[in-house]
Order: structure tokens, then sequence, then C-alpha cells
């Protein structure tokens, strides 16, 4: 009877983890997609031209993409639920210094550390889960539910601040936080466990620091350079730092002995091209989703709420295929899903750049379903790839670094697609012409992505012995991992 009565309340506190780590992803995703529905609010609101909108996306993904390693190490090293409760507490109290910041300048410091958080709450969470399931197959079904639960944040997004900037202001997307963050500070520090790892990597402080800088500096040049002219010293001097800076990151991580990232991962072609494929997956699906409310609202005249819902098709296609993506991959091969995806994304986003103000939706919405469906089956596959790469030793860190890799490009996506946007205004063009432009730029980069792939990512199945990943951020890598973990058992 004793045993029984401790099953079920293991049983009981599990179902509390899992419902914690949940609701604190789901928090994350959504804010990954409630902000893009805001922006036209924000814009008319705070006076802001588009380079504050830039700098008000890429100082959160900024930091989520450097971060988000040593997140996951922190949460090794000094506790899961520490690092997990400290990543939703920062989170939260950003929250509110967004919603209640005063200017554009405050609410880019609020978005900073959101990021932080962020980059902390996202990993420990994730490792909160692999510690309570030690047995393979139940924490390969635990991380499915925690990556298809608060998958939906992504959906959730578009038409919750639709919602919530129609109805109250932009200040509503951060609000809507604050109760979330709560209930988990309060459930979490009386029914989480602590587990942590003593073993767990050094932390790299300076590779760290290095990479913040580089792609820092070089985001800055890419946002400012349309407005302060792209031979300006302060532009030029930006890009100069940023090679500079790059250049010390690789020195210092070649000569650490436990660096955030092993240069010799990528050695390996597989690793390489993956990682490579990965950073235009993140540069051409943020940066084209950057645009798309402000193209319903600016260009086709919609109001903030009906943007938000006209945005949905994407985000509905990405949640709703990307189950499968990881499935095809162990079917078909890596190289043939990626490519296929690639290819379908590209088709979908040049579609995206001959749209006007005429065009009605029923012309619109496809070509968004169809860039989602194009990237949802390319993640997954990507992320398999740079896994099946490394030893089974180091899935999770493969699976981490690809997560990075997107979340750099994420960055540069908003930065150098805003750029080609405010360039071509500065020329005199209209606002629908230069997203026309970012549009087809974002879809020529990914169709020759698409051949890229075709014929550098090896063709093969998941690596039997593939670990589930205790560091990534994304649902759709875990999903990858998950179905390499159950092939191999």
């Amino acid at each position: 009877m004793a045993a029984s009565h401790a099953t079920v309340g293991s049983r009981s506190n599990r179902a509390v983890l899992l419902t914690v780590t949940c609701l604190g992803q789901f928090m994350v995703l959504l804010d990954n997609t409630i902000v893009g529905a805001a922006l036209p609010d924000m814009q008319h609101r705070l006076h802001t031209q588009l380079t504050g909108l830039q700098w008000i996306v890429d100082a959160y993904v900024l930091l989520v993409a450097m971060l988000l390693m040593s997140g996951g190490i922190f949460a090794d090293r000094f506790g899961r639920k520490r690092v997990y409760l400290t990543g939703v507490a920062v989170f939260t109290a950003a929250s509110l210094v967004c919603a209640l910041a005063p200017s554009l300048g405050w609410l880019i410091v609020g978005r900073v550390l959101q990021g932080i958080g962020a980059a902390a709450l996202s990993p420990a969470s994730l490792a909160l889960l692999a510690a309570a399931y030690p047995v393979p197959q139940e924490r390969i079904k635990a991380i499915g539910m925690w990556a298809g639960l608060s998958g939906i944040g992504l959906a959730a997004g578009p038409v919750a601040g639709g919602v919530l900037t129609e109805s109250l202001g932009w200040p509503a997307i951060f609000l809507v936080n604050l109760p979330i963050g709560v209930v988990l500070l309060l459930v979490g520090l009386r029914h989480l466990d602590e587990s942590r790892n003593p073993s767990a990597a050094a932390i790299d402080i300076p590779g760290t620091v290095l990479s913040i800088l580089a792609v820092g500096m070089l985001t800055y040049g890419l946002i400012e350079g349309s407005v302060r002219g792209w031979t300006s010293p302060v532009i030029l001097g930006s890009f100069t730092a940023a090679v500079i800076l790059l250049a010390a990151f690789v020195t210092v991580e070649a000569r650490r002995s436990e660096p955030m990232l092993p240069l010799r991962l990528f050695r390996q072609r597989l690793f390489t091209v993956s990682n490579t494929a990965m950073v235009v997956v993140g540069f051409a699906l943020m940066g084209s989703s950057f645009f798309f409310s402000q193209f319903f609202v600016r260009v086709q005249g919609s109001s903030i709420l009906r943007a938000g819902l006209q945005t949905l098709p994407l985000s509905l296609a990405m949640v709703v295929v990307s189950p499968y993506a990881g499935r095809l991959a162990a079917r078909y091969g890596f190289r043939i899903v990626a490519t296929t995806g690639l290819a379908l994304a590209g088709l979908g986003l040049l579609a995206l750049g001959t749209v006007h103000a005429e065009t009605g939706y029923g012309n619109v919405w496809w070509r968004m379903a169809l860039v989602g469906t194009g990237f949802a089956l390319t993640m997954s596959p990507l992320t398999g790839a740079a896994i099946q790469a490394v030893s089974p030793q180091e899935g999770g860190l493969a699976s981490g670094i690809s997560s990075t890799t997107r979340q750099i490009g994420a960055v540069l996506g908003v930065a150098l697609l805003g750029a080609i946007v405010r360039t071509q205004q500065s020329g005199g063009a209209s606002f629908e012409a230069g997203l026309n432009s970012a549009f087809l730029a974002a879809g020529a980069v990914t169709l020759a992505t698409a051949v890229f792939t075709g014929l550098w990512l090896a063709r093969s199945k998941p690596a039997k012995g593939a670990v589930v990943t205790q560091h990534s951020t994304d649902p759709d890598a875990v999903t990858t991992s998950n179905e390499a973990s159950v092939n191999s058992h």
C-alpha cells in the first residue's frame, strides 16, 4: 500500500512538473509571435520608425541566441529548479518593465531582460523534464508533450496579440505574462524538485561575451546603416568591430578546453551544412514574419485584430506539419525532407514578393501557409542531421547549437531585410515596394539554400543511439531527437 501511495505521489509530482515546464515554455514561445501583431501599434504610439521596431524584436532574439547554451550549462551546474525559477522571475519582471515602458529606450531594455530570462527558462525547463523521467520511453513521451503543448504558443501569438492590442493597446501583450509568471513561481517553489549535474561543463564566459558583442555589433551596423549611411564612420566601425570580435571568438574557442562552441564539430560536413542551412531558416522565417502584420495594416489597411488573424496560416501550418517532419526524415532521409521544405518555403516567399495592396486575402493566405509548411518540414530534419553528425553523448550539445544558429539567423534576418526595406524607401520607393524586395530576397536566399542542402546534406537516416536533447528550446528539434531515440530502442 505504501509503495502504491509513493507511486501515486510520484505521478502527481511529475504531472505538476510537466504542467509547470510546459506553461513556462508556452510563455516564451507566445512572446515570439505575439509581439509581431503589436508592431504597428507600437510604431504609432511610440512614434518610432522601422529601425525602432527592429530593435524591439532583435534586442530579445539576440540575447536568447547568445545565452541559450550558457543557460543550459547554468541549469546543470547550479540547479535546474533554481535556474528555471530565476528565469521565470526575470522574464516576468521584464514583461512588467516592457508594459510600463514610457519610451522606446525603456522598451528595448525590457526586451533585453526578457531575452535573458528566456535563455535561462527554456533550457532549464527541458532539463527538469529529462531529470524527472530517467526511463527513455517515458522521457520521450514527456518531452513530446512539452513540445506539443508549449508549441501552441506559436499559433496563439498572432490572435492573442491582435485581440489584446486592438482592445487595450500594445502594453497588454506583455501584461498577459504577469499572471502566468506568478503562478509558475508559486507552484514551482512548492512542487519542483531540485536536480543538478556536478560534472557539467564549465561556463565559457569569454566565449559568451565575445559572441554577444560580435553579433551585436553586426546587428547594429545592419539596422542603423540605412539611417546613418552605409559608409559613415560609425557603421563602418561597427562592421570592423564585428569582424575583429568574431576572429577573437574563434581564437578563444579554439584554445579553450571546454568551449561553448567546439569548433572541431564543424569538421563534419553534415554538421556544418545543417547549421548553415539553419541560419538561413532563422533568417528567412523571422525576417519575413517581422513584416507580415505591417503588410496587412500599413499596405492593405487591415485593423490590428484582423491582421493578427490574417497571419495565422503560417503559424498554424507550422504547428500542424512539424510533428510529421521528423517521421518523414526518419523514412526518407534528412536531405530529401529538408531540401523539399526549403524549396517550398522559398517559393512561398517569392510568391509573397508579388502581393500588393489590391491583392485579395484569398490569394495571400496560401502563400503564407506554404512558407509555414516549408519551414516546418525543414527545422526538425536539419536538427536531426546535426545530431547525427556527432557522437551520441554530444546530441544535446548539437541540438543546442542548431537552435542557437537558427536564432542568430533570426537576428540577422530582421536586421538585413529591414535594411532592404529602408534602403528602398530612402531611394524613393514605397513601403509596399520595399516589402516586395525583402520577401523576394528572402525567397531567393532560401531557394539557393535548398540547392545547397540538396547537393551537400548527406542522405541518411537518424543515427542509432541518438540522445534526447536536454538543452534545445526548439520543439521541432526535440521531435527529431525523440524519434531518433525511439528508433534506437
